[in-house]
């Protein structure tokens, strides 16, 4: 397939880009405290372009330090520093044959108190004291404390509403006059967008943030010529864009608008606006003037349709780009969740869209446009869907560094080339789970021999389980695509095969690397424990039960997965000793497993442990250990984790020079853990 239209210039105003792949915007975190880009952030972007994209609008850049930052490491335009400073990224960023427009930010209710004033300060510290950015982060968790508890200063917002889902922050209006003051604000970023030499902006009026808050009755209460109507609604939008366009003349202007809130697949119709009034959003928007409408969908009150976890069909929000386009005449950009380029040439011929917006594809692999116009479309690493960049770049935020990848542990490290020494020199790999995978790929590309040594019959390990579920399915593209690139690179795997220490030796290795993964977890400190079955039991289809009442322990994402596949033929009761439901669980994991299991009978118990199971059913200790309940159930399944399975690197440790236990063999944890190990001792090996 030639992709004909997937490659064809197109402009956006008097801009040719010179195909239609677009990287979205993407909050990081490789920016610094005054708002101008770091190295470490255009190496990151610089690979992008030099990976064939035809355009790259940057990540959510401030137009306000003092109400208007939405983390302490983002890009800003808030002073003309920032714009000198940004010529050097635009040049890089040309030097590819790419284009790149600046996204235009306010949080608004979004924004954290924490960060309401402070900005100033934090830069004029930084600048004067060295060790000032990690002093911060040492007292960060204390902010983080009075957050919770509502001892911050309110943030800025059209009016008084509901505190957002997300950030859940305390909030004042704004009054007329600084309304005003940030129209003008808008326009000072875009001069200075445009002298930096970019080539357009593009105003971020979607997911929740300031200007969405202005154009939704959700969150708009203002009774002035701010609120109110849908003309008053979009007058903070449509001013910042006249005032752009009389300041920067014919430069390019792109809005992107949440078309549709969803608050309708949340079972809360009555709130936002639909797809109809997005579509007359966009109407208007075209007569203000824009040259390109970039439609995406939902706010952070509904996270996971704008950001989708991996239960989500891909496409399947593309009748809301279609939507727009036959409305308007200016070009379509929209994300749809598009992982092929046969899915994004296929949009593009239906007329769903103008250009293809690929923000978490681009970040797990940097060459996609590259490989596609290549024929190499087999080669590229897929996004899982797995929100670990989101979820590692909220998380980071508050250390001082930076998102991470599942399957692109280079994510930050695009300046360190793989040093290609390994001469010939044999390593032996046990095990071909993601980690494994990824350290033999790896090793293959410095050269090494490598040989897998796999006791199944099949790639995959703890990974297997999960894309069993059938929301799950895109998880196994990560072992799809690290096999696919092991094959192609001349990686040996051996199925059927256990490591073992005479197998090993005979292979006279110079390193070994242990990645034989973990197994469900058995407490036994429970009595009775071994009557228990294990969710490595459910989700493999080796046990299979019909008519019972049965008790989940933990309630983590294994946990809620076991516990949606046994309800579907029994009663479930899942049983959590925390005091919610899947703690430390990255919210929208939570929130789209939860809204499966409401169709099913499904009851929850928390603050109460396990502490025996017998015949009868489960005994269970409330936290405070002044209760205890006797749960009459059939069977009991264990949900509470995974245990390192690291027998082989004990007995081996001492027996080779250079010997390594990565993955969940040395430490349980999820994929972006295994992928990351795999990297780091794949590059520590001289």
């Amino acid at each position: 397939m030639e992709y004909e239209k997937l490659f064809t210039p197109m402009n956006i105003g008097k801009v040719q880009i010179k195909n239609r792949i677009v990287m979205s915007p993407m909050l990081m975190g490789f920016g610094r405290f005054d708002g101008c880009p770091t190295e470490k952030m255009m190496n990151y972007y610089e690979e992008r372009a030099k990976g064939g994209v035809g355009l790259i609008i940057t990540e959510i850049t401030r137009v306000n330090d003092t109400h208007g930052a939405t983390a302490f490491a983002q890009l800003s335009m808030s002073r003309d520093e920032n714009a000198e400073a940004f010529k050097e990224f635009a040049e890089r960023i040309h030097r590819h044959g790419c284009k790149v427009f600046v996204q235009l930010h306010h949080p608004g209710r979004q924004n954290m108190g924490l960060l309401m004033g402070t900005v100033p300060l934090s830069i004029a510290m930084d600048r004067a004291f060295p060790f000032y950015q990690k002093a911060l982060y040492k007292v960060v968790p204390v902010g983080k404390k009075l957050m919770q508890r509502h001892l911050v200063p309110k943030v800025y917002a059209p009016s008084v509403c509901e505190r957002s889902y997300f950030a859940d922050s305390d909030m004042r209006a704004f009054s007329k006059r600084q309304i005003e003051a940030l129209v003008n604000e808008f326009a000072d970023a875009a001069v200075r967008v445009k002298k930096s030499g970019a080539d357009g902006v593009e105003l971020h009026a979607a997911h929740g943030y300031l200007i969405q808050q202005f154009l939704s009755p959700n969150t708009n209460k203002r009774t002035d010529e701010y609120g109110g109507s849908l003309e008053n609604r979009m007058r903070f939008l449509l001013n910042i864009i006249k005032e752009i366009r009389q300041r920067c003349g014919d430069f390019p202007i792109v809005v992107r608008l949440s078309a549709d809130e969803c608050y309708s697949f949340i079972g809360k119709p009555e709130k936002g606006y639909t797809l109809s009034e997005g579509v007359e959003m966009a109407k208007r928007l075209e007569q203000a003037g824009i040259d390109a409408i970039d439609v995406s969908s939902a706010a952070y009150d509904t996270f996971n349709y704008w950001l989708e976890p991996t239960s989500f069909e891909c496409g399947w929000r593309k009748y809301m780009a279609k939507a727009v386009k036959e409305a308007v005449s200016v070009p379509v950009l929209a994300a749809n969740l598009i992982r092929s380029p046969e899915q994004a040439e296929k949009q593009l011929e239906d007329g769903v869209q103008d250009f293809i917006s690929l923000g978490r594809p681009n970040i797990a692999d940097p060459q996609w446009a590259n490989k596609v116009k290549e024929g190499r479309q087999e080669d590229i690493k897929r996004c899982i869907c797995c929100l670990y960049c989101i979820e590692s770049m909220q998380n980071n935020a508050y250390k001082g560094t930076h998102g991470r990848c599942s399957v692109n542990p280079k994510i930050g490290r695009e300046e360190t080339p793989l040093k290609k020494n390994g001469g010939g020199r044999k390593v032996i790999v046990a095990g071909a789970g993601p980690a494994g995978l990824m350290a033999a790929q790896l090793l293959k590309e410095r050269e090494f021999d490598v040989t897998v040594l796999e006791k199944a019959n099949r790639a995959g390990g703890q990974l297997l389980l999960a894309s069993e579920s059938e929301y799950k399915k895109k998880t196994a593209w990560c072992v799809e695509d690290l096999l696919t690139a092991c094959k192609k690179s001349g990686v040996e795997i051996k199925y059927n095969t256990p490591a073992e220490k005479e197998l090993i030796q005979k292979y006279k290795p110079y390193a070994v690397i242990i990645a034989c993964g973990g197994e469900a977890a058995v407490p036994a400190s429970v009595k009775g424990s071994e009557r228990a079955y294990t969710s490595t039991d459910i989700l493999s289809n080796s046990v299979s039960l019909k008519g019972k009442t049965v008790a989940v322990i933990g309630s983590g994402m294994t946990g809620l997965e076991t516990a949606e596949k046994l309800a579907k033929d029994n009663k479930v009761i899942v049983v959590e000793m925390a005091g919610e439901i899947a703690p430390g669980t990255w919210m929208q994991h939570r929130d789209d497993a939860l809204s499966r299991l409401k169709k099913y009978d499904v009851s929850f118990l928390t603050n109460f442990k396990l502490t025996e199971i017998d015949e009868k059913g489960v005994v269970l200790t409330s936290s405070d250990k002044r209760q205890i309940k006797c749960l009459p159930c059939d069977e009991t399944v264990f949900a509470v984790g995974v245990k390192s399975n690291n027998k082989l690197y004990e007995d081996l440790k001492g027996k080779f020079e250079k010997i390594y236990n990565i993955g969940d063999s040395n430490e349980p944890g999820r994929i972006a853990q295994a992928t990351n190990s795999a990297y780091e001792t794949v590059m520590k090996i001289n």
